[in-house]
């Protein structure tokens, strides 16, 4: 068994399955260009017990979206690992907002199902209870 498992694996877009000579040519980059990219730790390929790099669908991906900012944008290498964990961050903030609004709208179900129920409406809420919607 490789250790690539035990890093990613839970999708299959996350397996390493890709020997470096494929991606290379999915990329459209040379393999030293990728190995490159790998010692400055803009991607990390899986590897297997004997220690050959095994690439995911999710890594060429990186790479394509390495190939366009550099490319295409003109960014070094610098800038690209500054946009690519912006993005990486904006992703993040997407899920927690989601998170938040689908807790939001658990809150507000309640408080309808309440009022529909002929609860007082000026019924005192504890701060945290309100704050933990938020929270995440």
């Amino acid at each position: 068994m490789d250790n690539a498992g035990d890093r990613r694996g839970s999708k299959p877009s996350e397996r390493g399955v890709y020997v470096i000579s494929v991606v290379a040519d999915l990329s459209g980059m040379h393999p030293q260009t990728l190995r490159m990219y790998e010692r400055r730790g803009l991607i990390e390929p899986q590897r297997t017990q004997g220690n050959s790099r095994r690439y995911s669908e999710e890594d060429v991906e990186r790479l394509r979206r390495i190939a366009e900012l550099t490319q295409e944008h003109g960014l070094n290498l610098a800038g690209v690992r500054i946009v690519m964990e912006l993005e990486r961050q904006v992703e993040e903030l997407g899920k927690r907002l989601e998170r938040s609004n689908r807790r939001l709208a658990a809150a507000e179900r309640k408080l309808q199902e309440a009022r529909q129920q002929g609860r007082p409406r000026g019924v005192l809420v504890r701060l945290a209870d309100v704050a933990s919607i938020f929270d995440r």
